[in-house]
């Protein structure tokens, strides 16, 4: 008679966290705000205000936003302000950079959330080989949460994990 096959990782207390599961739906929209300069260069607020008037916000209605200026212009703050009181009422999130950093303060939200009670002397696996553009801070954000409550951190898969972390006994 065969012996039957244990899944011992199901059995076991190791629990994975796959940040792809975390993934928010929603366009990733740059906004360059160097056309709404004259000449491309300089911010009269008059003509400016104007633009922002007569834009159609609705546009970017549940997506996440990256404001930018690809000009050497200097932006006043209140510039992006200003763009973020008519975006507000569509978009998901706004922030002033690139996408990349949009990612980064999408999982910066999201990981401030998550409840890392459950975790709490525990051995966690954090899953690797996203499919989804997860940003290698929302790793490292996720270990700085972990780390004081974890019993140990791996990454990767169950069956061929890297050690990241063992707490002291």
């Amino acid at each position: 008679m065969a012996d039957d096959i244990i899944n011992r990782v199901a059995n076991s207390s190791l629990k994975t966290i796959d940040l792809e599961d975390f993934y928010p739906s929603g366009k990733r929209t740059i906004i360059d705000i160097k056309p709404w300069l004259f000449n491309d260069f300089i911010l009269k607020e008059k003509a400016f205000r104007n633009f922002l008037k007569n834009h159609n916000w609705s546009q970017y209605k549940n997506q996440y936003i990256a404001l930018t200026c690809s000009s050497n212009a200097i932006i006043p703050s209140w510039a992006y302000m200003l763009i973020a009181t008519y975006l507000t009422p569509f978009a998901k999130k706004i922030i002033v950079g690139t996408l990349h950093e949009l990612e980064n303060a999408i999982f910066q939200d999201i990981l401030n959330r998550f409840n890392y009670k459950d975790y709490k002397n525990l051995p966690v696996i954090i899953k690797g080989c996203a499919n989804k553009p997860i940003p290698e801070t929302a790793y490292i954000q996720l270990v700085e949460k972990l780390q004081p409550i974890a019993k140990s951190i791996m990454f990767g898969e169950a069956c061929s994990s890297v050690p990241l972390f063992k707490a002291e006994k």
